[in-house]
């Protein structure tokens, strides 16, 4: 357990031996009794919280193998803060799909497993646990593609959602995700008919009516339209903001993955090579050259017989 203490009209120095950070919030121990006397009396504690150091989802060193012989994952450790939105960004085989699977116990099904590390969710290990009680423990994944039941119509996969909870005021529920996305109250054939963005909002949808504490989102940008990109992510920043719920947003658009996400990861070759908040990362060079298109600095390759990219962080 940590105190938080908010100093008024402070950047970053040192107030009694800790580390004050420019947002005036500091993490120290529990202070003496005389400190505490000595922070009121002297005008400087404008609040003073007690919160817990745990994060809502913790990924401690896991490793995970294919088919008992394909590593892919090589100790990758995450947090997630509860009622944050994380992104995990990274190229293609990086392993950023594999964490998600990892987290929702969708592994077994391609053959995987996590032969190292632990997970836990809400304190509590659950990388021994199939994928069915990860649901009802509060984790539900949208997985890469939608995976909608094209043979269902929207409301069929609404409720297929809610398989795991109890199927009480499952109406009100389903209203509820027709706030958010109102065109799917309008389309009343099978989902294989809907456009790409619409079969997006609706496997999201199907997310929500598990009523999950975290979601974790696979590419949700895949094969959008610009705009339908926009308006996806604004729907999962509204959802996040209001509903409060923990999301972990695998995406390779890092424009807009940065953009709503208030930290976030880079893996490459099934490791964390870098992380930092949503300021860090979208002013860091590396960052900007590789997943955002180059920085103003950026010099012309035209001419050169070939370019080998350069990796600061490994």
């Amino acid at each position: 357990m940590t105190i938080s203490l908010k100093i008024k009209g402070m950047h970053s120095h040192t107030e009694h031996g800790n580390e004050v950070s420019k947002n005036g919030w500091q993490h120290i121990g529990l202070p003496t009794y005389h400190e505490i006397q000595l922070l009121i009396h002297g005008g400087l504690m404008e609040a003073l919280k007690i919160e817990s150091a745990e994060p809502l989802l913790s990924i401690n060193n896991v490793e995970v193998i294919y088919d008992e012989v394909i590593l892919v994952l090589r100790g990758v450790s995450l947090d997630v803060p509860e009622g944050q939105i994380v992104t995990l960004l990274g190229p293609n085989g990086a392993g950023k799909s594999t964490t998600l699977k990892a987290i929702s116990g969708l592994l077994k099904s391609e053959d995987g497993e996590v032969s190292n590390g632990e997970i836990r969710f809400m304190g509590e290990r659950i990388d021994r646990k199939n994928a069915e009680d990860i649901v009802r423990s509060g984790i539900f994944q949208v997985m890469e593609g939608r995976r909608i039941v094209e043979d269902m119509t929207c409301e069929e996969n609404l409720r297929l959602g809610a398989y795991t909870r109890s199927q009480k005021n499952i109406r009100d529920e389903i209203d509820r995700v027709y706030t958010y996305f109102p065109r799917l109250k309008e389309r009343s054939g099978l989902a294989g008919y809907l456009s790409g963005g619409e079969q997006q909002m609706l496997a999201i949808g199907r997310a929500l009516m598990a009523n999950p504490k975290m979601i974790l989102l696979d590419e949700p940008s895949m094969g959008l339209s610009p705009l339908l990109v926009k308006e996806v992510f604004g729907i999962i920043e509204k959802i996040n903001r209001e509903q409060g719920i923990t999301m972990l947003l695998v995406e390779q658009n890092a424009n807009f993955a940065l953009k709503n996400a208030s930290y976030g990861y880079i893996m490459e070759s099934g490791k964390v090579v870098l992380d930092g908040t949503r300021e860090e990362l979208l002013n860091n060079q590396d960052v900007k050259e590789f997943y955002l298109g180059g920085n103003e600095s950026s010099r012309s390759f035209k001419n050169l017989k070939s370019y080998k990219r350069r990796k600061r962080w490994l």
